[in-house]
């Protein structure tokens, strides 16, 4: 059992996954990390829309779900959140690994855009903080989750 975190603007018992205008670096899903104080600067960045809310949930692995994990931000790592962030979906029920923040999503786009070589992409990310996501893409995924309290930071 592993403790993950969602940050928000509001509590959020029952996890679903939005399909909006923008993909995410996985693409579309549920989004938490086991990162707490990650999710405090996710939630405080989403305050300006009403409170800043860090949701618990509890995770319990199934491992017949289709799960892709990214260890460290690799080739493969970039390729997947390139694809993601163009608009491509995939058929995996969860995915982890590193997130693309801001700073690295200008890369990523740099990168995307045949400014960057792939090379230099990786010099560049490797001093950026660790960070973590893990998201949940179908409702299966979601099964995994349960909602265990939640705070206001």
């Amino acid at each position: 059992m592993i403790e993950l975190y969602h940050a928000s603007n509001e509590v959020v018992e029952f996890p679903e996954i939005r399909i909006t205008k923008y993909t995410k670096d996985f693409s579309w899903g549920f989004y938490l990390t086991d990162e707490y104080n990650q999710a405090k600067r996710w939630a405080n960045k989403r305050k300006k829309r009403g409170k800043a809310i860090v949701n618990y949930f509890t995770y319990i692995e199934n491992t017949n779900l289709k799960i892709l994990r990214f260890d460290e931000m690799s080739d493969q790592w970039l390729d997947f959140i390139a694809k993601c962030r163009n608009g491509e979906t995939h058929d995996y029920d969860i995915v982890e690994g590193p997130m693309a923040d801001d700073t690295v999503w200008s890369y990523v786009k740099d990168f995307l855009n045949k400014k960057m070589p792939q090379k230099v992409f990786r010099v560049y990310a490797e001093f950026q903080y660790p960070t973590h996501q893990i998201s949940f893409h179908s409702l299966r995924a979601l099964a995994c989750l349960k909602f265990e309290k939640s705070e206001e930071v």
